[in-house]
């Protein structure tokens, strides 16, 4: 086990990727560009979407994303880990190989009880993507995991990061790393995720967000996020000054509210001010698939973060990140970026 900067806590899931066409979404009453957790009507969607269309598998869970596009960005300039259960299969052991095999120093807690490791259906249509989560073994971490053989990563990071998905599985972890991070002055991170999780899970989140320095998500979460508080803001800047506003465990540093949209500039607000960042035109011809470009935007943002780099340095990281994984089949990425942190 290395000495890392950043660790991440977060569902591993392997991507059943394929492109579908709009009746397949209809059929099974699901949006694009949305995310949900699979309920049981969901359920023969998997077996069918290998038999009836061209798939391909890929490691993914949205913070393992992030984590590993963070890696890839600072090469060997610094070491990344990883947090998350699987079950004791071949998909589990797929994810690991990956992972590692991106320099990422995974700690899996492995499900004992046969539960297979989760799964995402990531359903391709046009440029957007409908993902469809089956969580088995992922929605089965256990703090204890946390507290023993995850704790020598949790007290050698500066950095945490948390994406909204796992509040459905393991809210006691989330909550006992936001307070070491806040007690320990360091910097601890949560993404919105998913508008499911305002609608569901706010409380939790609430809770947790006490913890957080700094808060991602895209415009329809935040704007989820606004309709779920009763804030009545028409404007998204507002919510975002809103968000950094919230009562703070740690007051020695301020929060940051981070809002991406797509095409369109990221809102950046903290404390008294808020600023729109450019994001990189990429043209509509050389999108593959915006399946995972949300995961990778955060990962080159917390990559440049831990070197020290500025907020405007952090957007452009994000911002290149996004824009390599964007013309790319999912979370994927060339074996070195062209860019310097």
């Amino acid at each position: 086990m290395s000495t890392i900067s950043l660790l991440g806590f977060g569902n591993p899931l392997l991507d059943i990727s394929a492109t579908v066409d709009a009746a397949f979404l209809e059929k099974y009453g699901l949006k694009a560009n949305d995310a949900i957790l699979a309920e049981d009507k969901h359920q023969p969607l998997y077996a069918e979407l290998v038999e009836k269309f061209e798939f391909e598998y890929i490691a993914g869970g949205a913070t393992q994303n992030s984590i590993r596009v963070a890696q890839w960005m600072l090469q060997d300039k610094a070491t990344t880990g990883y947090i998350g259960a699987v079950g004791k299969d071949a998909n589990g052991e797929a994810l690991k190989a990956a992972a590692k095999g991106a320099g990422v120093d995974v700690q899996y807690y492995e499900v004992e009880d046969g539960t297979p490791t989760g799964t995402c259906a990531v359903l391709i249509t046009g440029v957007e993507r409908s993902l469809v989560t089956n969580l088995a073994a992922a929605n089965k971490y256990e703090k204890k995991h946390q507290e023993t053989v995850g704790m020598p990563l949790v007290e050698s990071a500066q950095f945490y990061y948390i994406s909204g998905f796992f509040l459905t599985v393991s809210v006691e972890t989330i909550m006992a790393v936001g307070a070491h991070a806040a007690a320990a002055n360091k910097t601890f991170m949560m993404n919105l995720a998913a508008p499911f999780i305002l609608m569901f899970f706010k409380d939790q989140l609430l809770g947790a967000l006490k913890y957080c320095d700094y808060v991602f998500g895209n415009e329809s979460e935040f704007a989820e996020l606004n309709k779920a508080m009763g804030w009545g803001l028409e404007d998204l800047k507002d919510v975002a000054a809103k968000v950094a506003g919230l009562p703070k465990e740690n007051g020695a540093r301020g929060r940051v509210a981070v809002i991406t949209q797509g095409a369109e500039p990221t809102i950046i607000a903290t404390a008294g001010t808020v600023t729109e960042y450019p994001i990189v035109a990429i043209a509509p011809e050389a999108i593959v698939d915006t399946n995972g470009a949300g995961d990778a935007w955060v990962g080159g943002f917390l990559a440049a973060l831990t070197t020290g780099a500025s907020t405007e340095d952090c957007t452009k990281a994000g911002a290149y990140a996004a824009n390599v994984i964007i013309g790319r089949s999912g979370c994927t990425y060339p074996e070195k970026p062209d860019y310097a942190l």
